[in-house]
């Protein structure tokens, strides 16, 4: 499937990469990754149960989830621009929310609100940006992109610890909520400006008709695989700082090993144009998807000294990282980017419900088995058993190479 000229400058989609880079970041920093550092300082504030705040948490990922795919159709007709402006705005009332909450519903209600904002501002739409401004060259953009954007928790979670520690946790939110607004807003107003460039059909009528791709074999084990690595990759995130202090490590220095995750995620992303260059579509989707399970079973296993610990911890948010490109990536490898924005919406709501629910997930598994090395274990076959679906992942007749999105030209 060919793209049209994109209709951009070289400095245009420069700028527009420059821009996503940046906000991405600040807005998983400030909607994501907060949450798991500030968590316990919310539960001996507040009184509310750990399982409690982490519910309305999860609830604003399903929220993001349910919003996406409508969110995905007006991409595909108007581009970013719009939508990603007013998620801005949206998410700084619901971050104060959040840090004025004096009772449960409140905070729950402002979670949700958060979640609206999320369903515009986490990675779906700017993939979908990249992909159709880009054209040919979206895999270069896309891998800049998730480079930099994996520096989320490596430069939030250790700075959320610091002002948790000045501020409590609701001055570090409002903090948090003045920093979405001073950057992202302007940031997406004026740095997505450009005409949304058309694309011109491939003559195949199941990579053209996305009702006819949504219904496929094909697209169904697709979602399942990327549904499943995403839960075990997710959970892994959340549910590894009370792994690591159950490990033997201090909160403090279980938050930094968290962001060296974060470096871990930049470090595995560096090997995806290799990766492109030398798989198939089929090959590299089962390959990451065992990686991640092979890391993730890694944790379960250590029992320490600690600088083994944070090197699994890297491991894993590096399988993690390349994880993210194959999502990115997924829908236009296989169809093309037409309904890109449709498509990965549909796709985007079951994988977005499973990040929603791994926080959870996690907790009440510790509770059940006895505590986080068993979680660890049991969400390393799950990860496994994605690997196994996404053998049949492939159509028969995927795009051709020259206009798959997500080649990493270049890299």
């Amino acid at each position: 499937m060919a793209v049209r000229a994109p209709a951009l400058s070289r400095s245009g989609l420069r700028r527009v990469l420059v821009v996503l880079c940046v906000t991405e970041i600040v807005s998983y920093g400030v909607l994501f990754y907060a949450f798991p550092v500030l968590a316990a300082g919310i539960t001996a504030d507040t009184g509310w149960s750990t399982g409690t705040i982490t519910a309305a948490f999860s609830l604003a990922l399903v929220v993001s989830a349910a919003v996406g795919v409508p969110l995905g159709r007006v991409l595909d007709r108007i581009g970013p621009r719009l939508v990603m402006t007013a998620s801005s705005v949206l998410a700084v009332p619901a971050v104060l929310g959040i840090a004025a909450a004096g009772s449960l519903p409140w905070f729950v209600a402002s979670w949700v609100l958060a979640g609206v904002a999320m369903g515009g501002l986490f990675y779906p739409p700017a993939f979908a940006a990249l992909t159709r401004w880009w054209g040919a060259r979206a895999g270069t953009a896309l891998t800049a992109l998730t480079l930099a954007a994996g520096l989320s928790s490596t430069i939030f979670a250790p700075l959320t610890a610091a002002l948790d520690g000045a501020l409590g946790w609701r001055g570090t939110y409002v903090v948090l909520a003045g920093v979405l607004a001073v950057v992202t807003v302007p940031a997406h107003l004026l740095g997505l400006r450009g005409a949304w460039p058309e694309v011109s059909p491939s003559g195949r009528a199941a990579a053209d008709d996305p009702a006819l791709v949504a219904r496929s074999r094909p697209f169904a084990l697709l979602v399942g695989a990327l549904t499943l690595g995403t839960f075990a990759a997710y959970a892994v995130i959340v549910n590894q700082v009370p792994l690591l202090v159950e490990r033997g490590l201090t909160p403090a220095a279980a938050a930094w090993a968290l962001g060296l995750g974060g470096l871990g995620q930049v470090l595995g992303r560096l090997c995806w144009g290799p990766l492109v260059a030398w798989t198939g579509v089929r090959a590299r989707t089962v390959l990451v998807l065992a990686a991640s399970a092979a890391a993730t079973g890694l944790l379960a296993a250590l029992p320490g000294p600690a600088v083994l610990l944070v090197a699994g911890a890297m491991l894993a948010g590096a399988a993690s990282g390349i994880l993210t490109l194959l999502q990115a990536t997924a829908v236009s490898d296989r169809w093309g980017a037409a309904h890109y924005g449709r498509l990965s919406g549909i796709l985007a709501a079951p994988v977005t419900l499973a990040t929603a629910l791994a926080p959870w997930a996690g907790a009440a598994t510790a509770e059940l088995l006895g505590g986080y090395p068993a979680v660890f274990g049991l969400l390393a076959a799950v990860a496994a058993l994605s690997a196994v679906l996404a053998v049949g992942s492939v159509p028969r007749r995927p795009v051709p190479a020259g206009d798959q999105m997500g080649m990493a030209s270049g890299s």
